[in-house]
């Protein structure tokens, strides 16, 4: 798919089919202003229809609107297959969130993007189409750019779908196409701890973020089975690995359950484990999914374990909740076209 190329690439592409090499100038901008290939009006239409194969098909297929001003963006790909994308607006700029498989395969039993498994991998382009189709829809486009901030937290595993997520990457800081900053990227793992290693080797300064969740591997493994295969201890040595290696601080996630991880002896048993560490701990009450029969805490008791770990030493605050009201907010995303969307 065009859309998984870089510009060199599409150019080269042009020359296979004994095009001039401006016409992959001219393909590249138009996947990265999201036109559909009938929106092209510079390439003559026997041209158009030697690449109506290749040319992206993604498409914003509804939309939908939360009371704070989030917006989900069901997007459908050419096999109609759909994944779900949200929009966040801050002070600082606007942030998407992308999903980077169609389902997950991880079976964490809090979350609903693994409700139905994992049915397949998107490629580097249909990730990137998410983020060019929210431009687009913000009223930008390749030379005015509306999406500042990118964070790999969606439906999937990104880790599970390396060397598609690591292109789409390159894709997305290259001077050539959006030029985000690697700094305004964050990337989440429930801890695939090779991949960990091999991410710190790509040379990409992107915000490691390590979905944790329990202060221990026995109360961990209730809730996420990739803690069958490695321990915190693994999983933390990566993240030190990668530290190092970037000199970026490490962000931790840890969504509270009422009952399983919220006590004063968790928080206690969070701050041994990662006290000395450079990282920030982002606290999440957990976030309702009907499916799952977990509760979340409160907010008021969500601050309170907060408190507690800033007493202990570590960096922590509370992630605002956005989106909830139309299940777009952190553990709701699924690969499923709601009733009401719009």
């Amino acid at each position: 798919m065009l859309s998984d190329f870089t510009l060199t690439e599409l150019r080269n592409f042009a020359v296979e089919k004994g095009l001039p090499t401006f016409r992959g100038n001219q393909i590249f901008d138009a996947i990265y202003n999201g036109k559909s290939l009938n929106e092209i009006t510079n390439i003559p239409k026997n041209i158009l229809e030697k690449i109506e194969g290749d040319y992206p098909k993604a498409h914003i297929a509804k939309k939908l609107e939360s009371k704070d001003g989030t917006k989900k963006y069901i997007i459908e790909f050419a096999d109609g297959e759909i994944v779900e994308s949200v929009l966040m607006k801050y002070k600082y700029g606007n942030t998407i969130c992308v999903s980077t498989q169609v389902g997950c395969r991880m079976g964490c039993k809090f979350c609903a993007s693994g409700l139905h498994g994992l049915k397949r991998n998107l490629t580097s382009g249909e990730i990137l189409s998410q983020v060019l189709l929210v431009n687009r829809d913000l009223g930008g486009g390749l030379k005015e750019r509306q999406i500042t901030n990118i964070v790999l937290m969606g439906s999937g595993e990104p880790l599970d779908n390396y060397d598609n997520v690591v292109k789409f990457l390159r894709l997305i800081t290259s001077a050539d196409g959006l030029n985000i900053s690697e700094r305004n990227i964050s990337l989440s793992t429930c801890g695939l701890v090779p991949e960990i290693y091999k991410l710190a080797d790509e040379g990409l300064n992107i915000t490691l973020t390590i979905s944790l969740h329990a202060p221990n591997d026995k109360l961990r493994q209730k809730t996420m089975p990739i803690a069958n295969r490695y321990s915190i201890d693994e999983i933390l040595k990566a993240c030190k690995n990668y530290i190092d290696k970037t000199k970026r601080r490490v962000a931790i996630e840890y969504t509270l359950i009422k009952g399983v991880n919220d006590s004063k002896a968790s928080a206690s048993e969070l701050i041994s484990l990662l006290k000395g560490m450079l990282c920030h701990v982002n606290i999440i009450p957990l976030n309702y999914v009907k499916e799952r029969g977990l509760k979340g805490t409160t907010r008021a008791e969500a601050y309170q374990f907060v408190e507690l770990l800033e007493k202990g030493g570590l960096s922590a605050t509370v992630r605002r909740t956005m989106g909830e009201d139309i299940a777009g907010a952190c553990g709701q995303l699924r690969n499923e076209i709601l009733a009401g969307a719009k």
